[in-house]
């Protein structure tokens, strides 16, 4: 699989969709169309199957400082956070099934770990 660079900056109410590998340059309506638009694009010039070509995208919005970068970092944070979220639903579980297997009122497992009791139950029995 061959993967190229590719810019997008916006103009106008046009996403510009630069390759500078192949010195092309085409263009999408909105952003979630340009990674398509870039690979169709590729895909053409080459002469490769658009299944066989990737691309690495880089967004620049004028006026905006490092846009593409922040939204990376935030997708990358927002990962993290589902999975620390998994975890601690995981943990929560298992506690819940300890202390109940104890005779801890529900209620009171719901207390310890800062939940409804309704929500307490709902991991006792899960």
């Amino acid at each position: 699989m061959t993967n190229y660079r590719v810019k997008v900056t916006r103009e106008g109410k046009w996403w510009r969709v630069s390759i500078p590998g192949l010195d092309g340059l085409t263009q999408a309506r909105r952003i979630g169309e340009t990674e398509q638009m870039a690979r169709e694009f590729i895909a053409v010039t080459t002469g490769t199957p658009i299944e066989g070509v990737a691309v690495d995208v880089t967004i620049d919005v004028p006026g905006v400082e490092d846009a593409g970068d922040r939204a990376d970092e935030i997708r990358r944070e927002r990962a993290e956070a589902t999975a620390i979220e998994a975890r601690a639903v995981a943990e929560s579980k298992q506690l819940a099934k300890e202390l109940a297997a104890k005779n801890i009122p529900v209620r009171d497992i719901g207390e310890i770990l800062g939940v409804t009791f309704q929500r307490a139950s709902q991991l006792v029995n899960s």
